[in-house]
């Protein structure tokens, strides 16, 4: 893929279109324009890092060797949780994408609906059917959930420039994921203060600014959102941190049971829930609606490695001997 960089200095990707072997994702370019399927083998070496190492280094002083011991944090062993993690995100983004065709006259009408209707039909609106599906990933701090999730998204361009396809004219800049970390506050409002101050800084735009001055409402913000979503074609959304949100702060398990689902059933894009075990409170009981995570094979809750082959394999890796 082509590098390019877009007027506000962030670099994006042209669009580049692969001709699909899936029926379903065909004659969709944010689908088509995204990187191959990999098998579990391509993941693994695409995900695999070893940092350079000499032998002679080992004769060096201490005061030199010290700071190469930090080499050890740029080690990156892909483990089963890494290759199910890859498999998850890569079905969420393109099932995502299946209902936001923007090809499709599905699309052209959510538009219309956002232009001529009031804020209760676009949150409410029944007429949108969403195929995005999200799951929670749950484990321990100093796991690996978020060095793993981020190295997985690094598979992916964050922004794709599409300009024509199909010798149609296609001008747009799709956004593929957006990762987000949930704010001390635990604040709905403050989750959404964050999403737009992010496009804003990926994009050039200025939406935290307009919606700041209006200091609007968390459901005007979530109309918003819809809009900028659409616009910006946002493939996945990550929230890290999700123990943070507070049911008392953002107005109880009813609002943010809602906020979740407008997010993956209204908004149409798929949420991966990030956090420690603390956030299972959060995610509990009717949580399960808006997460759907059932559709990819169920959450993700990870626990400490075990003294098996796979911390063999860990081991092995730090240690230099693959």
């Amino acid at each position: 893929m082509k590098k390019v960089m877009i007027p506000n200095g962030s670099i994006a990707v042209e669009a580049e279109y692969t001709e699909q072997i899936i029926p379903d994702y065909k004659g969709n370019p944010f689908i088509e324009s995204l990187p191959n399927l990999l098998s579990a083998q391509e993941a693994i070496e695409r995900l695999t890092f070893y940092p350079e190492f000499n032998k002679s280094e080992r004769l060096l002083d201490s005061h030199y060797r010290i700071h190469m011991v930090d080499r050890l944090f740029q080690v990156f062993q892909p483990l089963p949780m890494s290759i199910e993690l890859e498999r998850k995100i890569s079905r969420a983004i393109r099932q995502g994408y299946l209902s936001r065709n923007p090809f499709s006259s599905k699309l052209a009408q959510g538009f219309y609906r956002e232009y001529h209707e009031n804020i209760s039909n676009l949150i409410n609106n029944k007429d949108f059917y969403s195929t995005s599906l999200g799951f929670s990933l749950i484990g321990i701090s100093g796991l690996g959930k978020t060095s793993s999730l981020n190295r997985v998204l690094t598979l992916y361009p964050q922004i794709i420039v599409h300009s024509e396809y199909q010798e149609i004219p296609f001008s747009m800049y799709q956004v593929v994921y957006l990762k987000l970390e949930c704010p001390h506050d635990g604040s709905i409002k403050g989750l959404l203060y964050e999403f737009f101050a992010e496009i804003d800084r990926l994009l050039g735009t200025n939406h935290n600014e307009k919606v700041m001055r209006t200091r609007p409402t968390v459901d005007v913000m979530m109309t918003v959102m819809n809009q900028v979503v659409r616009n910006c074609a946002l493939g996945i959304l990550v929230i890290d941190e999700i123990q943070h949100l507070s049911m008392a702060k953002s107005g109880g398990s009813e609002k943010m049971l809602n906020f979740f689902v407008n997010l993956v059933n209204n908004v149409g894009v798929p949420v991966i829930l990030v956090g420690t075990p603390k956030a299972i409170k959060v995610l509990q009981g009717d949580f399960r609606q808006a997460r759907r995570g059932s559709g990819l094979g169920g959450d993700m809750v990870c626990d400490r490695i075990q003294r098996d082959g796979v911390w063999d394999l860990l081991v092995d890796s730090i240690l230099g001997r693959q």
